[in-house]
């Protein structure tokens, strides 16, 4: 059996221990699509797709099997994607792919949840999660 050592707070959940980090995360790879593509598993797995069009772009999440396979997703696993439209000119549209559903869970025309548009300019950050129901499905909700 393999020992590991943890600093920080350290919790079990279901007989697994892991760390609870708080902070900053930092992302040392990022992508930018800066024109209307299909974003490649591999840019989606930065965790991080930069925009800075003058023009409305729209951004189409890959398959779920791509993502699934690029991500080593299982059933359960949540992962974060950060879109920063700051730098545009022109709103970014997230869409939609096979096997990449839309949460409607927090979906209320008064909040963001849901919302597949990223404004531009200052105000242009949004955060979806993404949670696979297997390695090759997710759904996706818009969380900040």
């Amino acid at each position: 059996m393999a020992s590991t050592t943890f600093s920080g707070p350290v919790t079990s959940t279901n007989g697994f221990i892991g760390s609870m980090a708080v902070g900053t995360v930092t992302h040392t790879t990022t992508s930018a699509i800066n024109a209307t593509a299909v974003a490649t598993a591999a840019e989606v797995a930065t965790g991080y797709i930069t925009s800075t069009s003058a023009s409305a772009t729209a951004i189409t999440l890959p398959t779920g099997t791509l993502l699934g396979a690029a991500l080593g997703a299982v059933q359960g696993t949540i992962f974060n994607l950060y879109i920063d439209n700051t730098a545009g000119a022109s709103a970014v549209s997230i869409v939609a792919a096979v096997n990449g559903i839309l949460s409607t869970a927090g979906v209320d025309s008064s909040a963001s949840f849901g919302d597949l548009t990223v404004a531009a300019g200052v105000t242009g950050l949004a955060r979806y999660t993404i949670m696979f129901s297997s390695a090759t499905a997710y759904v996706f909700t818009r969380t900040a």
